[in-house]
């Protein structure tokens, strides 16, 4: 799974059938009138729950809002309304403290782990991370457009930003077409791929991250150049694919009845993946733009 809250979480599991103490199975005991009722009190009982039962079958069905399931809308408001908090933390602090960014990605990283593998989602957590990447994401951006564009915090920095932007949600988009459409289906040779295609490339962000903090390569280390960008490529085709399995985790939560409270997890997980898509897609413009 791409979000480990979902695969670690029993709720997702088969439901357990439980008897009572004696290991059989247990059955529903009659219900009696009161003592000294009689035939008449027996009658009224029964006149009752006639009408009681009448009225259960002429009731519209119970949807998965009045049972407290999971629902598509709670994801949908969930994940939206973290992106709104997302947008504004990260241009307040484009604006205001950009130089902050090095903390934000700190602390992202630790709250996104520590999220990623609680046994029940945390919605003040979930926001705190949340920030947390606001102000990371604010930061890096004004970088990485500023490098793109020759221009520091200029109108052309934003231009290379928005571009980011707005690939990022068609990527989102066509992700979601091709999964609600059938064309591509989570299947366990598709998990194995996506999970030996991840690490390779976790593997090779890693030794690029070392070799450009020791100083033993300049500017974007081994992903510099048309190598760069073909890096890139891949790299926003992994994040797809780990949307499409995301989508898949929250179809599959819906269907066995997840308890509502998990459209916070579903919406994390979203959150996540969104955020490695950008960087990927705004990275891959910088280097375009900057020529290196």
């Amino acid at each position: 799974m791409s979000n480990p809250v979902f695969s670690k979480s029993d709720v997702f599991g088969e439901p357990r059938r439980t008897g009572d103490r004696r290991g059989g199975t247990a059955t529903a005991q009659p219900q009696y009138g009161a003592y000294g009722a009689g035939a008449a009190g027996t009658t009224g009982a029964q006149a009752t729950d006639a009408a009681s039962l009448d009225a259960m079958y002429q009731a519209p069905a119970a949807t998965t809002a009045d049972t407290k399931r999971l629902t598509y809308d709670d994801v949908i408001i969930k994940t939206g309304g973290l992106l709104a908090l997302l947008i504004v933390v990260a241009a307040a602090t484009w604006n205001i403290a950009p130089q902050l960014w090095p903390i934000g990605m700190i602390a992202g990283l630790v709250l996104g782990l520590v999220n990623a593998f609680k046994k029940k989602p945390s919605p003040a957590l979930i926001v705190l991370y949340t920030v947390a990447e606001g102000v990371f994401l604010g930061g890096v951006s004004l970088l990485f457009g500023s490098i793109g564009s020759g221009e520091v915090g200029g109108t052309s920095a934003v231009t290379v930003v928005l571009q980011a932007i707005v690939a990022t949600m068609a990527t989102f988009a066509a992700a979601l077409f091709l999964f609600k459409s059938g064309k591509v289906r989570v299947t366990p040779k598709f998990t194995r791929w996506l999970i030996i295609a991840m690490v390779g490339y976790l593997a090779f962000s890693l030794v690029n991250v070392v070799l450009t903090w020791t100083g033993l390569v300049d500017g974007w280390g081994l992903r510099s150049g048309p190598i760069g960008i073909v890096v890139g490529l891949v790299a926003v085709g992994l994040a797809a694919a780990s949307l499409i399995m995301d989508f898949d985790s929250i179809k599959r939560g819906v269907e066995q009845g997840v308890p509502a409270q998990y459209a916070w997890s579903a919406a994390f997980g979203l959150i996540v993946t969104l955020v490695w898509l950008y960087l990927e897609i705004l990275r891959i413009i910088a280097i375009f733009n900057s020529g290196d």
